[in-house]
C-alpha cells in the first residue's frame, strides 16, 4: 500500500505541474482531485511501519513514508501548494468579477473616424468625449455623450468623425461641467489611418496573433498578468523610445526591418492589432455556465489586466471570435437561439465587436447584425470572417457544409472581386487555419472539414494577386504556401499565429509538411546544353598582342559584323511536375508568447514589398519577405490630401466638415 500511495502522490505532482505550467487541459483538471482523494485514502489503510533506512532525496520527490518528520511536513508542504495553486487558477475566473474596472480602448480607425470604447461604471454623472488634434494650443471639441447602464455592463462605443486622414488626435473624458475626469491620467492618442483613394502607396505595420488566458503558465499571485501582452509591450514601445505614437513618415526601411535577433521593436510604429479569436476562455480551466454575467466577468477580467491596459489604450485593436468565446468547438449553423451563442454573442457584442468596424449599409436587409467585416489601410484592404455563428454542425454531409454561410460567402467573393482593382495587398482573416495540413481536431474544426466552400475561395483567391490569409487558434506558427494550379494564377500565402499568451505543446506536433494532394504542371523550358570543355594554351603577359585603334573599333550600327553568324534559337524541351497543393514553407511549434508583425510598403508601385517578423517569447524569431506582383489601381479623386493644415483649420472655424467632400 505504500508503493500505490506514492504512486497516486507522484502522479497528483506530475498533474498538477502538467495543468498549471503546460496545458489545462479538461482531463487534467478532472484528474488531479482524483488522485489526491485516492492518495489520502491509500495513505489511511497503510499500516505497514515507515523504512529507516530512505533516500531523503527520493522520499520528497515520491512522497514516501518515512520515520523523519521534517521529510513528511515537506511532503504535505508541497501536496498543499500545489491542491492551492490548482483550486486558484480554476476559481480566479469566477470570484475574480473585475466589476468595478474602469477602462476605454481605440477600435477601428479609418481615414475619417475612430470608434472609442469606454467602460464607467456606477458614475452618477453625464460622461462626454472629448478630442482634438495632438499639436500645441488645440481646441477640445465635444463628442457624443455616453449612455452608460447597467445593461450593457457600463459600457458604450462611441464614433468620432469628420477627422483628417493620417493625422494624429487625442481624446479624453469629461464631466457635466466639461471638466477632465480622473481617468486617464492624459488624453489618449491615435492616428487615423490614410485615405485609400490617394495613389502614392503606403507605408505601414500591423501586428496579428489569437487566444490569451490570463495567469498562464501559471504563477503565484498573478492571477491578473497576461505576460504576452506585457512581452509586446516591451516589443512595442520600449523604455528607451522616446515617444510612444511617432508617425509613418519618420519611419526608415533600414531600421524597419532587421534580421538580426534583438530583443527590441523596429522602428516604424505598428498602426493596429488584429486580434483573432479566443479572446476569453469560456470553458477553460472551467465552465461557469451560460448566463450573460458569466461571460461578461471573462471580459472585465481581462480588460482589469495592467498587461493588456498597456497595450489597448495606446494601439488600435480589430477583433473576431473564435470558438472558445463561446464554448470549444462551437457550431451555430446560423441559428442565432444554439446555446450558449446568446448570452455569449452578448458579451463579445459588448466589449469587442461594437469596437469593429459597423457593417455596410447592404447589411440591413439581414436579420441580424453580423459580425464580419471589411476595411482598409490606404491601398491594403482586410476582410475578417466570421468562422463561427453560420458553420454547419460537424454531422453535416461533406457536401453541404458551409463555415461561412451563403450571404457572407457572396459578399467575400465580392468584396475580392472589387478589392483586386482597387488594393496592391488583400488580407483575408479567419479565426481557425485554412490550411488542412494540421491534424487531430482540425480536420474538422479548421477549414479542412469543409472542402467544398475552401476551394470556392482557393479558386477566387488564385486569381487575384497578392492574397494572404491570416490565421490564429492552433497555438503554434506556421507559413504556408497554396500553390496555383494554372501557371496564370497567383500563390496565396497563409500565416497563422498563435498563442499570445497561453498553452503549447512541447512534444505533440500534428502539423504534415506537405499535402498528400498534388497536381501536375506542365511547363516549357530551353535545353541548356552543357558546352565541351577546352583547354586551350594561355599566352604569357609579354606575348599578347595589344590591338590597334581600329581593331578595338565595335561596330555602332545595328547591322551584324560582316563574317558573324546567326546563333541558333535554342530547343525547346516540356517539363512535368507533381506540385503539392499545400505545403509547409517555415514552422515554429514552441513558445507560449508569440505574435507577428507584418510590414506593409507599396510606396514603389513596381515593388510592392510584405516581410513578416515573428516573435517567439518576446525575441524576433524568423524573417520572411514577398515581393509581390504590381497592380494597377483605379484612379483616385482624394483631393482631400493635398489640403494644408491651415486650410483645415479655417473650415473648421466656419462649421464645415470637408473629411465629408472627398
Amino acid at each position: 500500500m505504500t508503493l500505490i500511495s506514492s504512486v497516486f502522490a507522484t502522479a497528483f505532482r506530475l498533474a498538477s505541474f502538467f495543468f498549471l505550467r503546460v496545458i489545462p487541459s479538461p482531463i487534467l483538471q478532472s484528474a488531479i482531485p482524483a488522485l489526491l482523494s485516492l492518495y489520502l485514502l491509500s495513505t489511511s489503510f497503510t499500516t505497514k511501519p515507515a523504512r529507516s533506512n530512505f533516500n531523503p532525496l527520493a522520499a520528497v520527490i515520491f512522497s514516501l513514508r518515512t520515520p523523519s518528520r521534517f521529510i513528511r511536513w515537506t511532503n504535505i508542504a508541497i501536496n498543499s501548494i500545489l491542491l492551492l495553486a490548482f483550486v486558484d487558477f480554476c476559481a480566479s475566473p469566477y470570484f475574480d468579477h473585475a466589476s468595478d474596472v474602469i477602462f476605454s480602448r481605440i477600435g477601428a480607425v479609418s481615414d475619417s473616424s475612430a470608434k472609442i470604447l469606454i467602460r464607467y461604471p456606477n458614475l452618477n454623472e453625464t460622461i462626454q468625449v472629448v478630442w482634438r488634434e495632438s499639436k500645441p494650443n488645440a481646441a477640445w471639441n465635444k463628442g457624443a455623450t455616453l449612455n452608460l447602464s447597467e445593461e450593457n455592463d457600463w459600457v458604450d462605443t462611441v464614433t468620432l468623425s469628420g477627422l483628417w486622414p493620417s493625422t494624429n488626435y487625442e481624446y479624453a473624458l469629461a464631466g457635466a461641467n466639461s471638466s477632465l475626469l480622473a481617468y486617464s491620467d492624459s488624453p489618449l492618442q491615435f492616428r487615423t489611418f490614410p485615405d485609400p483613394h490617394l495613389p502614392g502607396g503606403t507605408h505601414f505595420r500591423f501586428l496579428a496573433s489569437s487566444c490569451i488566458l490570463p495567469n498562464f503558465p501559471y504563477a503565484p499571485l498573478q492571477r491578473r498578468r497576461i505576460r504576452g501582452f506585457d512581452l509586446l509591450a516591451e516589443y512595442l514601445f520600449p523604455s528607451s523610445s522616446d515617444s510612444v505614437m511617432g508617425t509613418a513618415e519618420s519611419s526608415n526601411d533600414t531600421e524597419a526591418f532587421s534580421s538580426n535577433n534583438q530583443d527590441v521593436s523596429t522602428s516604424l510604429p505598428a498602426s493596429f492589432l488584429l486580434f483573432l479569436g479566443d479572446f476569453i476562455y469560456a470553458d477553460v480551466p472551467l465552465y461557469f455556465g451560460n448566463t450573460k454575467e458569466s461571460y461578461r466577468r471573462l471580459y472585465r477580467r481581462n480588460y482589469q489586466s495592467s498587461s493588456f491596459r498597456k497595450i489597448y489604450e495606446k494601439l488600435p485593436m480589430f477583433h473576431t471570435y473564435d470558438d472558445h468565446e463561446i464554448i470549444n468547438n462551437f457550431s451555430g449553423a446560423s441559428n442565432d437561439s444554439t446555446q450558449p451563442y446568446p448570452s455569449a454573442s452578448d458579451a463579445f457584442q459588448i466589449y469587442n465587436a461594437n469596437g469593429n468596424p459597423s457593417p455596410p449599409p447592404s447589411t440591413k436587409s439581414l436579420s441580424h447584425v453580423p459580425y464580419y467585416y471589411d476595411f482598409r489601410y490606404g491601398d491594403v484592404a482586410f476582410f475578417v470572417m466570421d468562422t463561427r455563428r453560420y458553420r454547419s454542425f460537424p454531422t453535416e454531409s461533406s457536401e453541404e457544409k458551409t463555415m461561412l454561410g451563403e450571404d457572407q460567402l457572396i459578399r467575400l467573393l465580392d468584396w475580392l472581386g472589387k478589392a483586386n482593382s482597387t488594393a496592391t495587398f488583400k488580407f483575408i482573416v479567419s479565426s481557425v487555419p485554412f490550411t488542412s495540413l494540421w491534424g487531430h481536431d482540425a480536420q474538422y474544426d479548421s477549414w479542412a472539414g469543409f472542402v467544398n466552400e475552401k476551394q470556392t475561395l482557393l479558386n477566387a483567391m488564385h486569381s487575384v494577386p497578392n492574397v494572404f490569409v491570416i490565421t490564429g487558434d492552433r497555438h503554434e506558427f506556421a507559413t504556408i504556401e497554396f500553390a496555383a494550379p494554372a501557371e496564370s494564377g497567383f500563390t496565396v500565402t497563409e500565416f497563422s499565429t498563435s498563442p499570445l499568451s497561453m498553452f503549447y505543446i512541447p512534444i505533440y506536433h500534428t502539423l504534415r509538411m506537405q499535402s498528400i494532394e498534388t497536381f501536375t504542371r506542365t511547363q516549357t523550358q530551353p535545353i541548356v546544353e552543357e558546352a565541351p570543355s577546352v583547354v586551350a594554351d594561355v599566352p604569357t603577359p609579354e606575348a599578347t598582342p595589344v590591338p590597334s585603334p581600329e581593331e578595338e573599333a565595335v561596330p555602332q550600327s545595328d547591322e551584324l559584323p560582316p563574317h558573324s553568324e546567326l546563333v541558333d534559337q535554342p530547343e525547346i524541351e516540356t517539363v512535368t511536375e507533381e506540385i503539392p497543393r499545400e505545403r509547409v514553407i517555415k514552422y515554429i511549434p514552441e513558445g507560449n508568447y508569440k505574435w507577428s508583425s507584418i510590414e506593409i510598403d507599396t510606396r514603389n508601385p513596381q515593388l510592392p514589398t510584405l516581410k513578416l517578423e515573428v516573435v517567439i517569447d518576446g525575441k524576433p524569431s524568423y524573417q520572411y519577405q514577398f515581393v509581390g506582383t504590381p497592380v494597377k489601381l483605379q484612379g483616385s479623386t482624394a483631393l482631400g490630401a493635398f489640403v494644408s493644415t491651415n486650410v483645415k483649420d479655417i473650415l473648421k472655424k466656419i462649421g464645415l466638415q470637408p473629411a465629408k467632400w472627398f
